[in-house]
């Protein structure tokens, strides 16, 4: 008789299933000295400095795609929260709502991705919780992660902080993650398969805040739902200025365009997994960019507009064929269950 591999309501009851469940395949996956105790908290130090903290929930469907899982994005995404503030990731938390009938060997699967997406980008997941529902009140496995880092002091990034005459950077290709989800969701088959930027940024943030000084990157944002759009009305918004950016400048890879074209979609309001926005002062721009091409989550990086005084709030985008309109804040839900 096959044995039952599939997750069980016991599995949520608190008892020797739940045991079971934490040491074979979360604390297996997650093993470090913090977690190993199998407390109901953890106890740390951390550095001096301030403290960043952020939280995310994440019910991306399907929970496997091209370039990634929900397991890659749940710590890819928090991580990117943090360094986006300037933080150095330090520590996160991890919880999951799992549906009843899932296997067992799906749930390894992510969990060991997320723990190898820990492990390369320095940092550990030391407590978590674990909930099971009744088969048909989830959609397999939803993943809530909550993180820490150190700010030191001398950062300060803040949308308040842009002013008219400073650049605005994106790190790559714009539309990868949204266009990789819905081809897989919909069992779309491309020519060239387009493949989520799903990454940790930790590494490129670390070589922009290197090369600056103080104060000379003024914000970073992650532009994951509503896209790029979307962040740059928030810039806009939050600082009183305008922002002016290039349609020819703005890197889109020709398969996110046929895509995009096909499906009815704008690019600029698709996620990003992979990528952030960065508003710098005008002068040390173009060494805050060359940083950014010598890291692979930035080669592609460019200075795509600039912030203006005016019209205050608002999102000008320069088109191809030389007019301008503006770009409004994404209205709806473009693609649900995006992450």
């Amino acid at each position: 008789m096959k044995k039952n591999n599939n997750i069980l309501l016991g599995h949520g009851s608190g008892g020797k299933l739940t045991r079971r469940l934490i040491e074979d395949v979360f604390a297996a996956a997650f093993k470090n000295d913090l977690l190993a105790p199998l407390n109901d908290q953890a106890i740390f130090s951390l550095p001096t400095g301030r403290l960043a903290f952020t939280t995310d929930s994440y019910v991306v469907n399907p929970i496997f795609f091209p370039g990634g899982d929900i397991g890659k994005l749940s710590v890819c995404g928090t991580i990117n929260d943090l360094v986006v503030g300037g933080a150095v990731p330090a520590y996160l938390s991890a919880s999951f709502i799992i549906e009843e009938g899932m296997d067992i060997d799906e749930l390894v699967l992510i969990v060991r991705s997320m723990a190898e997406t820990a492990v390369a980008s320095g940092v550990a997941i030391v407590t978590g919780d674990t909930k099971v529902v009744e088969r048909g009140k989830g959609d397999r496995v939803f993943i809530t992660t909550t993180g820490i880092g150190v700010v030191r002091d001398s950062i300060d990034l803040s949308p308040s902080r842009i002013r008219p005459g400073d650049a605005v950077i994106i790190s790559g290709t714009i539309g990868d993650h949204g266009i990789a989800i819905m081809t897989k969701r919909e069992g779309i088959e491309m020519d060239v398969p387009v493949e989520s930027d799903c990454a940790a940024l930790h590494t490129l943030t670390r070589d922009m805040l290197a090369i600056a000084t103080d104060g000379e990157i003024r914000a970073m944002r992650d532009p994951t739902r509503g896209g790029l759009a979307t962040v740059l009305n928030e810039f806009a918004g939050s600082s009183g200025t305008a922002i002016a950016v290039r349609e020819d400048s703005i890197p889109v890879k020709e398969a996110v365009k046929g895509a995009c074209e096909i499906l009815g979609f704008d690019p600029l309001y698709l996620a990003n997994e992979g990528k952030l926005v960065a508003v710098v002062a005008k002068g040390p721009a173009e060494k805050v960019l060359s940083a950014m091409k010598k890291n692979p989550l930035g080669r592609d990086a460019a200075i795509i507009g600039e912030v203006r005084e005016t019209p205050k709030g608002k999102v000008l985008l320069e088109t191809s064929i030389g007019n301008t309109r503006i770009i409004d804040m994404l209205s709806g839900e473009q693609l649900p269950r995006i992450c």
